[in-house]
C-alpha cells in the first residue's frame, strides 16, 4: 500500500512527462523502451511499474530475463527486501543457468541480511541471512563474494552473541542467578570463539557463587563446589585472563564457605 501510495505521488509529479500515457500505450515493446529508460535513470518506482506491467507480454521470450533481473532490483532499490527476496529467488528458479544465477543468488542471501534488525529484536532473519550465505558459499566455492559473505555471517553471528549476552547479564540483573550461570555457560558454548569468552566465564562464576550463598543450608555445600569445579576450569581455560585475581578471589571464599560448613556440620551431630 505505502508503494502504491508513493507511486501514485509520482506519477501526479511525473505526469507533465507523459507517464500515464505511457502506462496506458497498449504497445509492449514502447512500454519497455520506457521501463529500461526510467531504469538506467534510476526511476526505479516508475521502471517497476512498467516492468510488472510488461511482464504478462514478454514471458517465454528472451526478454523476459532481463525483465526479471531489472524487476527484482526496482524492488532491493527500494529498499523493499522482502519483495525483493521473493522474486531474486524467482528468477533463480526460472533462470537457473542464467550468468547472472550466482549473483541474483547473493542478492536474495543479502536482503536476509539487510532485513536483520538491531540485536534487541527478534533474530529470525539474521539467522536465515547466515544460513543463506553459508548456503552461498558452499554452492559458489571459487566466488569472489565468498569473502563479503563470511563477513556477514561473522557480523550476524556478532548480533546474536550480543544478544544472548544481554539475556544473559538481564538474568543476573534480576538476581536470577542460577539462570544467569546456565545462560552464561550457553554462551560459551554457542560462541567458542569469542574474544569475550573469558568474561563469559567470570560471570558463570560470579552467579554460581550468589547462587550458593543465597541457597538453603543444605544446598550450599555442593553449589559452592560448583563454584571451585568453575574456578579450576577457568583457570585452565583462561590462565592469562584479567580475570584471574577475580576468580582466585572466588575460589578462597567458596574454600572458606565450604570449611565454615563442613566445621558446622561437625559440631551439629545429626
Amino acid at each position: 500500500m505505502r508503494n502504491v501510495i508513493i507511486l501514485l505521488f509520482v506519477i501526479s509529479l511525473s505526469g507533465c512527462h507523459g507517464f500515464n500515457k505511457i502506462l496506458k500505450n497498449p504497445d509492449a515493446d514502447f512500454k519497455l523502451r520506457n521501463a529500461e529508460q526510467f531504469y538506467a535513470k534510476k526511476k526505479y518506482l516508475l521502471a517497476q511499474q512498467l516492468f510488472e506491467d510488461v511482464i504478462p507480454f514478454f514471458k517465454g521470450r528472451p526478454e523476459f530475463e532481463d525483465i526479471a533481473y531489472k524487476y527484482a532490483y526496482c524492488a532491493y532499490l527500494q529498499k523493499d527486501y522482502l519483495s525483493a527476496e521473493s522474486l531474486f529467488k524467482s528468477y533463480l528458479e526460472n533462470f537457473p543457468n542464467s550468468p547472472r544465477s550466482e549473483e541474483v543468488d547473493y542478492m536474495r542471501a543479502y536482503t536476509f541480511y539487510m532485513q536483520s534488525p538491531k540485536f534487541s529484536l527478534d533474530q529470525a532473519n539474521t539467522l536465515k541471512a547466515m544460513g543463506m550465505m553459508q548456503s552461498f558459499i558452499i554452492t559458489h566455492p571459487g566466488s569472489p563474494r565468498n569473502k563479503e559473505a563470511n563477513s556477514l555471517i561473522d557480523i550476524c553471528r556478532a548480533k546474536l552473541e550480543e544478544k544472548d549476552f544481554t539475556n544473559a547479564q538481564l538474568y543476573f540483573d534480576l538476581g536470577q542467578f542460577r539462570a544467569a550461570g546456565v545462560a552464561f555457560t550457553s554462551l560459551i558454548n554457542e560462541f567458542p570463539e569469542s574474544d569475550k569468552s573469558d568474561e563469559y566465564k567470570w560471570m558463570v562464576i560470579k552467579s554460581y557463587y550468589k547462587f550458593a550463598e543465597l541457597s538453603v543450608e543444605e544446598k550450599k555445600l555442593e553449589r559452592f563446589e560448583q563454584v571451585i569445579s568453575e574456578c579450576n576450569d577457568f583457570s585452565d581455560r583462561f590462565p592469562d585472563s584479567k580475570w584471574m585475581k577475580e576468580v582466585e578471589q572466588f575460589l578462597n571464599l567458596s574454600q572458606n564457605n565450604i570449611k565454615n560448613i563442613s566445621n558446622e556440620q561437625i559440631k551439629t551431630p545429626s
